[in-house]
């Protein structure tokens, strides 16, 4: 009989397997393991206890989703010693989805497993290992827009005269994306990050981006990742980055975000505002950067108010989430309970592929607040972040191991 520590050795690396020998294992104890799990996250999904107290949301209307609001006034929420404040946390606007989908989201009241494509940059990928139980006690949502969902017409994946699509497993839900952000990107991140909001009554998350395909049942990863773990967020670390500075500096080499003049102030905000390097002073936090394609969450107040502060920060910014990560983590109050798990368990559990190579449009510059795509004068100096606040310069003296204070 294979035991939950077992399986848990198999899911963290500790017990090695090719890819088809983890599918047969995966089966093969399905039926011990499996139901110990269903039965547990059951009854945690029916505690409504285990997911108090409850994050409050400001109300209103804005120009934005999110608010935009002004860097220190978005500071100014991270410290959440009151439960009667009231967080921004998008949806100033409304979300421009139909009824129906409205009606499906909001009655997803256990797990929910969530990804988008906008763009149409990648297809569509059914998940693996999905056990006898899962799709009755969890939700499957594919956010699209208008331009991949001509695709998936094209392809004759889905009827043009159906009023709800379905595709395998998933749920697809058409949002109307002219009236959110001008980038695609932005409008990714609305799902990616406030998962919780948009499914109001799910008590756990799994979100996976489209360019990766989850091959171990979903409620196996939660109990494995999340729940045996008691945190509020489960996340993969980066495969080749500690320090944020260093995903700011490839983001500009490689022309992730080519607002390099904007990547600049947003380090030396940062910076200026108590951003540091990763050291051991830092633990249990293991790095400071991650690879946010898999975020799994239990929707209590860590995780919840996490997600919107960091969605704050990628509005005032650039969708470009690995680069706030650190800064909220560390100046959130109460501290995100956080499982940063390592490489070798995100390449056990998912597997990548390459986005679709068409590119639709010019999207690569616009910026996340809706304005004109803007091309800037360091943006032609060859994608080098040029960083003069003295801040910024000593975390790169402590983070090159330089610093003598």
């Amino acid at each position: 009989m294979m035991t939950t520590s077992i399986w848990e050795n198999v899911i963290e690396g500790r017990l090695t397997h090719t890819l088809n020998e983890k599918i047969i294992i995966v089966k093969r104890f399905y039926g011990e393991d499996y139901g110990m799990v269903v039965g547990e996250i059951h009854n945690l999904c029916t505690n409504s206890s285990a997911f108090l107290p409850a994050l409050r949301y400001l109300q209103g209307k804005a120009d934005t989703f999110g608010g935009n609001f002004e860097t220190q006034k978005r500071f100014s929420y991270f410290n959440y010693s009151n439960d009667e404040i009231k967080v921004p946390c998008g949806f100033l606007k409304e979300f421009p989805v139909s009824d129906s989908d409205r009606i499906a989201m909001e009655s997803c009241n256990g797990v929910v497993v969530v990804s988008a494509i906008f763009n149409d940059h990648d297809k569509i990928r059914q998940p693996v290992g999905l056990g006898s139980q899962t799709l009755v006690d969890t939700c499957f949502f594919m956010f699209i827009d208008d331009i991949t969902l001509q695709g998936l017409y094209d392809h004759k994946l889905i009827p043009q005269n159906s009023p709800d699509y379905k595709v395998g497993v998933w749920r697809i839900v058409k949002v109307f994306s002219e009236k959110l952000y001008e980038n695609p990107a932005m409008n990714g991140v609305i799902p990616k990050y406030l998962v919780h909001r948009l499914f109001p009554h799910s008590k756990f998350s799994i979100w996976i981006d489209a360019k990766l395909q989850l091959m171990v049942d979903p409620l196996l990863l939660i109990h494995s990742l999340v729940v045996s773990k008691d945190v509020d967020m489960a996340i993969s670390k980066h495969p080749y980055y500690v320090h944020t500075m260093e995903e700011a500096m490839a983001t500009a080499r490689w022309k992730k975000w080519s607002d390099i003049d904007g990547l600049t102030q947003q380090m030396e905000t940062y910076c200026k505002n108590g951003l540091k390097p990763w050291t051991t002073d830092k633990l249990p936090y293991t790095t400071d950067v991650p690879d946010s394609a898999l975020i799994l969450r239990k929707h209590g107040l860590g995780s919840n108010l996490f997600s919107c502060l960091l969605f704050n920060e990628l509005e005032g910014f650039n969708p470009r989430d690995q680069l706030g990560f650190a800064f909220v983590r560390d100046k959130m109050n109460p501290k995100l309970k956080l499982n940063m798990f390592e490489v070798e368990v995100f390449e056990k559990i998912v597997v990548e592929y390459r986005h679709n190579l068409k590119k639709t449009g010019n999207v690569k510059a616009v910026s996340s607040g809706g304005g004109v795509s803007k091309k800037t004068k360091r943006e032609r100096s060859h994608g080098h972040l040029v960083l003069t606040d003295s801040s910024c310069q000593n975390y790169l003296l402590k983070m090159w191991g330089e610093s003598h204070s």
